[in-house]
């Protein structure tokens, strides 16, 4: 029987019904198909292994019937010694006395012996049977997990702003892992044990159907019990996790919350409150605690009634040498056969019952996962999409129009251009649509009227990766990866030489701190760049992009993290990276838009004004008011005087 503890872990996954079951079937199918082989190889060793489980009560009959307490054929109820025709013909014939005691012992010696050599092929088997299944999962996961992969690679930034991170992860996690234990041990448990039933079944019936049915008798009760059990533990944990998920997130307020807790002396309310909450959460755990642990002693109680009919409906047909409602006489050895088919049938019921759950999970995680395979890419090249050429960095909008919602336009008919070499500063409140502008240009999100066009290509008739190749981002939230500075910069170009990113690091002024890490280019950073400083980590990521030396710049509000001496450094890094490019530029610093060719003021998703920051100033329209109330401080402090020491 399965143990208690993986009967707990099976039951505290939530059974998640799927929708189309024969569907995402037939897509497992399709995976498994190409791995063929290995699944064949698994069947017939799985077949081979429960053949060794069906046969060895056989011979134990055998032992009993032919050499421990043989008896004239009259008095046998189906054993025959099919391998020992001396023993065979002394039943048939009723001449046991002349079979010494020698004989018998070799042939109980043969059978020992065979009985051992089955055991141990069964286990071989058995393994075998195991790693290869476990290996064609595993073959077929991979190539999920890549399919996966691939899919969220090539998914638009608009998918991504609608659906959270987690989620996403969780098909490749969660999902994943649970298909991994159907897979790897679940599918073959249940396969082998369904075979494991029907063989023995059929066995017991066509050897004596009247014995047959009696041992089979409280199989019905058996699977009654183990349904409303594990429906029940499953339910008791649905509640317990919920309940954990209350605690955790008390924990996580607690812990955020400390400063608001203690300046506010609400410490012995917020104690209470989590007192209860993991009440809740104990209550839940006991109760399915409960019906977890009752499961196994109720089943194996069963079965070990079942075990007794077995017993006593046979002893006393043998000790009686009455024939059995009507058949032949039962005899010894057919008990013990019987006695070791009911353990071997009753084995499979718990397991099944406890990995349906598994396999309900695993094709419920298939259907999420193919899902997102399914899952329509909206931004990609079109068929006949060409290769843009090298370009000189116009960019052309003509009465764009972009809305996320169909019913939402963020942008209403934007034109403007922008030639090649030009800074163009985009300047609004939140919500103007600054972000969706720049996101227009290397095809984040399409237009949704009119067009964008870079050296008059349309941005839609070119391949994306010519396209984005050609164009540098570096945003207000600078994302490095857990990999050396090196590799962080080769990220902009990756067959360029060390000589080449230390060059492009040094044009950005970022050789300086990056030499005073431990270990210079070499350090491995932390997640997300963890260890360097925000503006470190931007001028890192400028470094990324001059390496890459792409024809148009956008800067997304990327100073408007770091203190004004920060800020210094990077605007002196940007007067490097922008020199002959075509730049496009959000900020809410004045120093980054002052000497912008072109200055947008968009509000509502329109362009109110345009020009240079000073005839903006000189309209006294929207901008200036933005200047006004934003921006003249951070001029006044850019052009102050610098103190002088005093001289006494």
């Amino acid at each position: 029987m399965m143990g208690m503890d993986g009967g707990r872990r099976l039951l505290e996954g939530e059974t998640q019904q799927a929708q189309n079951v024969s569907q995402t079937l037939r897509r497992f199918a399709q995976y498994f198909r190409k791995f063929w082989l290995g699944m064949a190889i698994s069947i017939v060793l799985i077949v081979a292994s429960t053949w060794t489980q069906v046969y060895t009560p056989e011979l134990i009959g055998q032992a009993v019937d032919c050499y421990l307490f043989p008896q004239p054929a009259t008095a046998v109820g189906g054993s025959n010694c099919w391998y020992d025709s001396a023993m065979q013909t002394a039943i048939q014939g009723n001449t046991l006395d002349q079979i010494t005691t020698e004989a018998k012992l070799a042939g109980l010696g043969t059978i020992v012996l065979l009985l051992v050599g089955i055991f141990v092929a069964g286990s071989v088997v058995s393994g075998l049977a195991f790693y290869t299944m476990n290996l064609s999962g595993q073959m077929v996961l991979r190539k999920l997990r890549q399919d996966l992969f691939r899919k969220m690679q090539a998914l638009s930034i608009g998918y991504y702003a609608e659906n959270e991170a987690g989620n996403i992860m969780s098909r490749v996690t969660s999902d994943t892992d649970t298909i991994q234990q159907v897979f790897s041990f679940a599918l073959l448990q249940v396969f082998s044990g369904f075979l494991l039933m029907i063989w023995i079944a059929y066995n017991m019936l066509t050897t004596n159907i009247p014995y047959g049915l009696l041992t089979l008798s409280l199989v019905p009760v058996m699977f009654v019990a183990t349904i409303y059990l594990s429906n029940e533990a499953r339910k008791a944990f649905r509640r317990s996790r919920q309940e954990m998920g209350s605690v955790n997130a008390d924990l996580q307020e607690g812990i955020a919350g400390v400063r608001e807790v203690q300046a506010f002396s609400r410490e012995d309310e917020n104690i209470e409150n989590f007192r209860r909450t993991n009440a809740a959460n104990r209550d839940a755990n006991v109760r399915a605690a409960t019906f977890t642990s009752a499961l196994n002693p109720v089943l194996e109680a069963l079965g070990y009634v079942g075990i007794g009919i077995v017993v006593v409906v046979g002893g006393l047909s043998v000790l009686r040498a009455e024939p059995l409602l009507g058949t032949a006489v039962i005899s010894l050895g057919t008990v013990f056969t019987f006695m070791q088919y009911a353990q071997r049938f009753n084995q499979p019921v718990t397991q099944i019952a406890l990995l349906w759950t598994n396999i309900q999970n695993a094709i419920a995680g298939g259907e999420r996962i193919f899902g997102l395979l399914d899952t329509p890419v909206d931004i990609q090249d079109k068929p006949g999409a060409v290769q843009m050429p090298e370009i000189s960095g116009k960019v052309e909008f003509d009465s764009a129009q972009a809305s996320y919602k169909s019913d939402q336009p963020v942008l209403k008919g934007v034109s403007f251009t922008a030639e090649p070499g030009q800074t163009i500063a985009i300047v609004g409140p939140t919500g103007a649509g600054k972000t969706t502008i720049i996101n227009l240009i290397p095809r984040f999100y399409d237009v949704t009227g009119g067009s964008v066009k870079i050296d008059g290509y349309d941005v839609r008739d070119v391949t994306l990766d010519s396209l984005r190749s050609q164009i540098g981002i570096v945003l207000q939230d600078t994302f490095l990866f857990s990999d050396t500075v090196m590799n962080n910069i080769r990220f902009g170009r990756l067959d360029a030489t060390d000589d080449e990113i230390m060059a492009a690091a040094k044009l950005v002024a970022a050789d300086s701190f990056i030499e005073r890490l431990p270990e210079g280019y070499q350090t491995v950073l932390g997640e997300r760049g963890s260890g360097l400083s925000q503006g470190q980590r931007q001028l890192i990521a400028i470094a990324r992009v001059a390496l890459s030396d792409p024809r148009i710049l956008i800067l997304d509000e990327a100073t408007s993290s770091v203190d004004t001496r920060t800020e210094r450094i990077i605007q002196k890094a940007f007067e490097h990276l922008l020199e002959g490019r075509t730049s496009f530029v959000i900020a809410h610093r004045l120093s980054t838009i002052r000497n912008a060719d072109l200055v947008l003021m968009l509000r509502d998703g329109e362009i109110i004004e345009r020009g240079t920051h000073h005839q903006l100033l000189e309209q006294r329209g929207a901008y200036y008011e933005l200047y006004m109330s934003q921006f003249r401080y951070q001029d006044e402090a850019e052009t102050a005087p610098t103190p002088q020491p005093n001289a006494s």
